[in-house]
């Protein structure tokens, strides 16, 4: 899922379903807390973002920042408990992490009892059936694709607006889910931690504003929401601390302010001073703070840095950069000392040479282009003239915020050497991953980042790099090299299916490296998530599976 310099938590499973081992392998999620002492009660814990949230509709939003606050609103059928060393899959709205039957091609999920919505209405299995149901429809888009590739009858359905329901979705009785999967996903409980597998009361759907009326189960609920300028939270009083295993309610309030510069955050944040103190971020720290911020001893206890499972790269339009040898050309010239210079440095991340970052089930070490994170202009330029030295310009498209910015200028100055001409093309930050996710909008060069939804390989290549997606999502394709090579499909197919789970993450390794010898994407860096918070902010988790600090313990001292 995209994280962005908005952190794309673009994640997303397999277009083919993976019968893997349960359990999460991701690394240590410990509570940070910059105030001391117990947890206290009340008050307001404001959230500093430079900009609004792409979704928080539970069924849209594929962003990590937006999947974060959802937590605070909604439950899921499963979700991840980090308070301990290693995340551990829980039941969340299920009493327990589901059963599976029929060899995984079915999982029950039994409900708990008494969780209330904020007008104190039981949730419903028919809830959850409905909620997942929305994921089907035409004018939601832009989330998980995981439900219509695996349901039985997905790949047809289209959403509950015109009455249908989609029949693998079964609701016995009022507390039980049955899922009729296509395949067998032996994960499937996994997949159901993520927002879109959460409960929507028909009753109050509001379709396309879904995003400023998001109907609460969880601690907290939408008071006001004022687009890209402020959203606040307060709590739902018909909540129970009792029927939820994951989250507390210790804040009064919820306030998260949008549309200021990231550094002029970073700064108010650090100065401690007023409300900031009981402030924290969501969006990583401007490139232009993080060295100094994380080498600040005064601000150590209120740094928090996530080694998560994920890739900041370049996607290379396969479908307009139509020469192979121009794309070889690119991965030589790019200068990642550079562009890892504008995102912060090396407190950034490690410079990456393949699509899955270490950490990743999966993930093996090899380097097709160069040992040299400056690149080499004379390799680069031998390839150019093997293509014909054609003198060519192309569109590069990136958040336009600084950070971004400096990245492309990185990006423009290295092409220039090899004869490429870059046009930068800033796009709105709040909008940017459903703009580039549309296939209208084609860029020859795309900014991306991802984070996998959880640390398989099989919640990144196949959902980078499938080129079926192209024709099947059109407004939230993911495979922004626009790859569409019929064997690369068909190994994401037969990897998908692999039950010997050593077998199928030597093969995921070997299809890192296939998708690489295509030049359709320049891995830049295996990125560490950073963000800062005041000295009154406490239980603050290190989220690693989402690669942000969660806030489902959040405190603010008195």
């Amino acid at each position: 899922m995209t994280r962005s310099t908005r952190r794309s938590r673009t994640v997303a499973l397999t277009a083919t379903a993976v019968v893997i081992a349960l359990g999460a392998t991701a690394c240590g999620g410990s509570s940070g807390n910059s105030a001391s002492g117990s947890p206290s009660k009340g008050g307001t814990l404001t959230i500093l973002n430079d900009a609004d949230y792409n979704h928080i509709d539970p069924q849209r939003t594929y962003t990590t920042e937006g999947s974060s606050m959802d937590y605070e609103l909604v439950r899921t059928l499963t979700g991840w408990d980090e308070t301990g060393a290693k995340p551990k899959l829980v039941g969340d709205l299920a009493t327990d992490t589901g059963t599976p039957a029929k060899g995984a091609t079915q999982w029950t999920f039994h409900l708990r009892h008494g969780v209330k919505w904020q007008d104190g209405t039981e949730v419903t299995a028919q809830d959850v059936k409905y909620g997942v149901e929305r994921t089907f429809s035409p004018d939601i888009n832009g989330g998980p694709p995981y439900a219509s590739q695996w349901l039985v009858g997905g790949s047809s359905y289209k959403g509950p607006y015109k009455g249908k329901q989609l029949d693998s979705i079964r609701t016995p009785d009022k507390y039980t889910i049955v899922f009729q999967l296509n395949q067998p996903v032996a994960d499937f409980n996994e997949t159901t931690t993520m927002t879109g597998w959460s409960a929507v009361p028909k009753a109050h759907d509001t379709g396309a504003t879904y995003d400023l009326h998001v109907w609460s189960d969880g601690p907290y609920m939408i008071k006001s929401y004022n687009k890209n300028k402020e959203l606040v939270f307060v709590k739902n009083k018909y909540w129970s601390q009792s029927t939820d295993p994951i989250r507390q309610q210790n804040l009064d309030e919820i306030d998260a302010k949008f549309g200021q510069d990231q550094s002029a955050i970073d700064q108010q944040i650090k100065s401690d001073a007023g409300t900031a103190q009981s402030a924290i971020t969501q969006t990583p720290l401007a490139g232009s703070d993080l060295t100094s911020f994380a080498n600040n001893p005064s601000l150590k206890s209120r740094f928090y840095k996530m080694a998560a499972p994920g890739i900041n790269y370049m996607a290379i339009n396969t479908g307009r950069v139509k020469n192979i040898k121009v794309r070889q050309a690119i991965e030589y010239a790019v200068d990642k000392t550079t562009v890892r210079g504008a995102f912060g440095g090396a407190v950034y991340g490690d410079y990456a040479t393949t699509m899955l970052a270490p950490g990743i089930n999966g993930h093996k070490d090899f380097n097709l282009y160069g040992s040299n994170p400056a690149g080499d202009v004379t390799k680069a330029k031998a390839l150019m003239k093997q293509g014909g030295n054609p003198k060519l310009t192309m569109s590069l498209a990136v958040e336009n915020i600084p950070t971004q910015e400096h990245f492309a200028d990185a990006v423009k100055t290295a092409l220039a050497k090899i004869g490429i001409t870059v046009n930068i093309s800033p796009l709105d930050k709040n909008n940017y991953f459903s703009i580039v996710n549309n296939v209208k909008n084609q860029y020859d060069l795309t900014w991306g980042d991802w984070v996998a939804d959880w640390p398989n390989a099989s919640t990144v290549l196949p959902t980078l790099f499938d080129g079926r997606q192209i024709k099947n999502l059109p407004q939230s394709n993911q495979d922004l090299s626009y790859l569409n090579d019929p064997k690369i499909n068909a190994q994401i197919d037969k990897v998908g299916k692999m039950t010997s789970i050593t077998q199928r993450n030597a093969a995921y390794g070997d299809l890192d490296e296939q998708i690489m010898k295509e030049a359709a994407v320049v891995p830049l860096m295996y990125m560490n998530m950073t963000d800062v918070g005041g000295s009154k902010v406490g239980g603050v988790i290190n989220d690693t599976i989402m690669g942000e600090p969660s806030l489902v313990h959040a405190y603010v001292t008195h």
